[in-house]
C-alpha cells in the first residue's frame, strides 16, 4: 500500500476495522463521547491534509505487534535518489513524538530528512492514530509497556539498527529503549527530552539558635495545594474531553502557538484540528503518562538516575530550545554523569520546546550532520 507521493494515505478495510473498534471502545468510556467532535475518521482526514504536503515517497501503514495492538508508521525515501545495487543502505532515522503528539508534527521535517536517507516516523502506542490499549499505574510497569511497544515495532519493521530521536516525552522513552536495547541504536537525539531531572525537595535547615525548621521558599498556599491534588486526580488532557463542543476552541485559545509555527503551510486551524482529534480520544498513552508522573509534570523515575547506564560507545546528542521550558541543564548534567562517552548539548536560538517546528531550518540541519557522522 503505497499512496505515492504527496497524496493522502490510503485506509485499508484493517484501519476501517480497527476505527470501528476505537470509537466502540470509546463510547463505552464515557456518556459524553458523541458530544466531543472527533473520531478516528476526522483525526485520519486531518492528518492526511498535512501529509499532503510531503514530496518525497511516503509509504503510510499500521505496523501490527505480537499482541495485535497497532503502530501507524510513516516511513519516507528520496525518490530522486539513485538506487545503486552496490550502494550500502544508510542508518535509517526514526522519529518518536512527544507527549499529546502525532507524526503530522514532524511535517516540517520529513522531507529535509529523507533526502538521504529512508526516515520512520510513527504514533506513540496509545497516541495519535496508533493502538490505543489500558495501562498499568505503575511507573516502572506503564514505561516497559512504552519501550516494548517500541521493540516490537522494530523487529516488525525488521530494522537492525537506527539513528534514534525523541522529542520531549518520546525524548524519555528513546533513552529508555537505548538503554535496554543498545545494539539497535547507532545514535541517540534527545530533542527537548521530558524526565531527565529529579524533583527537587524543599530546602530546609536546622536553626542553630531557636532549634526550629527555616524553610528557604515560600511555601505553596493551601488553597493552590488543593487545586493541584484535584488536578492530580485526572489525566492531564482531560479538560478537553469534558469541554465537548469547545474543546477546539480551548486548543485554538491556549495553544495558538501551534497555528503560528505552521502558518506558512496553512492558513486554518489544520494544526490546531489535528492536535484537538489526536488528544479528544479516548485516553491510553495519556493514562501511561499519568503514571510515569508525578504532580506537576516530574518524571516518578527521572532519567538522570539512569543515564550512566548507555553504553559509553553510543554517542548522544541532546538539543534544546534556548527559550524553552525544559531545562538544559539537565543535559550538562547528562554529560557529566557520562564522562567522556561522546555527549553534545545544543542550544537552538529562538527556539521554545517544539525546536523542529520553531527553527526547523536549524534543527534539520543539525539533525542531518548527525546522520551524515553515522554513515
Amino acid at each position: 500500500m503505497d499512496p505515492g507521493p504527496g497524496a493522502a494515505p490510503i485506509q485499508s478495510d484493517c484501519e476501517t476495522e480497527l476505527e470501528t473498534k476505537t470509537n466502540r471502545s470509546s463510547s463505552l468510556w464515557s456518556w459524553w463521547p458523541s458530544w466531543r467532535p472527533t473520531s478516528m475518521s476526522l483525526l485520519k482526514t486531518t492528518e492526511s491534509k498535512i501529509l499532503a504536503c510531503i514530496k518525497n515517497d511516503l509509504w503510510a501503514r499500521f505496523v501490527t505487534l505480537v499482541n495485535q495492538d497497532r503502530i501507524w508508521t510513516l516511513s519516507l525515501t528520496n525518490k530522486g535518489t539513485p538506487k545503486f545495487a552496490e550502494q550500502a543502505p544508510k542508518t535509517p532515522l526514526v522519529m518518536v513524538h512527544g507527549f499529546g503528539g502525532g507524526v503530522g508534527l514532524w511535517i516540517r521535517n520529513l522531507d529535509a530528512l529523507s533526502r538521504s536517507r529512508t526516515v520512520y516516523a510513527f504514533d506513540l502506542l496509545g497516541f495519535g492514530r496508533s493502538s490505543r490499549p489500558s495501562f498499568p499505574s505503575d511507573a516502572a510497569k506503564a514505561e516497559e509497556q512504552f519501550v516494548d511497544s517500541i521493540e516490537q515495532w522494530r523487529q516488525a519493521v525488521g530494522l537492525e539498527n537506527m539513528i534514534l530521536l525523541g522529542h520531549s516525552l518520546g525524548g524519555y522513552l528513546a533513552t529508555s529503549y537505548a538503554i535496554q536495547h543498545p545494539s539497535r541504536v547507532s545514535h541517540l537525539i534527545l530533542v527537548d527530552p521530558w524526565g531527565f531531572p529529579e524533583r527537587a525537595k524543599p530546602e530546609t535547615q536546622q536553626s542553630e539558635d531557636q532549634g526550629v525548621e527555616a524553610v528557604k521558599r515560600p511555601t505553596i498556599p493551601r488553597w493552590a495545594r488543593a487545586i493541584v491534588s484535584i488536578l492530580s486526580l485526572f489525566n492531564p488532557l482531560a479538560v478537553i474531553r469534558a469541554a465537548g463542543p469547545w474543546g477546539p476552541g480551548l486548543v485554538n485559545r491556549f495553544r495558538p502557538d501551534f497555528k503560528r509555527k505552521f502558518e506558512d503551510l496553512f492558513d486554518d486551524d489544520t494544526m490546531t484540528q489535528y492536535i484537538y482529534h489526536c488528544n479528544a480520544q479516548t485516553p491510553s498513552g495519556e493514562v501511561g503518562f499519568r503514571a510515569m508522573s508525578e504532580t506537576l509534570g516530574w518524571a516518578k523515575r527521572p532519567m538522570l538516575q539512569r543515564v550512566h547506564l548507555l553504553p559509553p560507545s553510543m554517542p548522544v546528542t541532546m538539543l534544546y530550545g534556548a527559550r524553552s521550558w525544559v531545562d538544559s541543564s539537565s543535559g550538562d548534567r547528562a554529560a557529566e554523569i557520562r564522562g567522556k562517552a561522546h555527549t553534545k548539548v545544543l542550544l537552538v536560538d529562538d527556539a521554545s520546546h517544539h525546536v523542529y517546528a520553531d527553527q526547523p531550518d536549524d534543527f534539520n540541519k543539525v539533525v542531518e550532520n548527525i546522520c551524515k557522522s553515522v554513515d
